[in-house]
């Protein structure tokens, strides 16, 4: 699988487990931190950590491991690290409140399904 395979991937994972408003932002060509990250928003605690749960489960299935998980405990922005991938899974609040759609707004923008 290639990147962007992966990256469909992962928010075919987030579908599965009913998150919402899925973004994918392309930050190749306007960072160093990460080649995608995928934003995305869950309605409770319990689903954000099940949306985490299913993205580490399908990532490792296919050969990635992750190099850092913070916020699982708290599951209102957990952001999981996979090198050229960063996953941001929100609870709403937290998700408005940071806004990084509009901190990366130079990065062209996906919705998933699209």
């Amino acid at each position: 699988m290639n990147n962007k395979d992966i990256v469909i991937s992962v928010c075919k994972a987030i579908d599965d487990k009913k998150g919402r408003n899925i973004e994918i932002l392309e930050l190749g060509e306007v960072s160093l931190i990460a080649d995608y990250f995928i934003i995305c928003s869950g309605n409770s605690r319990i689903q954000t950590r099940a949306i985490t749960d299913k993205i580490e489960d399908d990532m490792k299935d296919n050969g990635y491991d992750i190099s850092r998980r913070e916020g699982y405990s708290e599951g209102r922005w957990i952001l999981l690290d996979y090198g050229f991938l960063i996953v941001h899974i929100f609870q709403e609040e937290e998700r408005q409140f940071y806004n990084l759609e509009r901190l990366w707004g130079d990065a062209p923008v996906t919705h998933y399904p699209e």
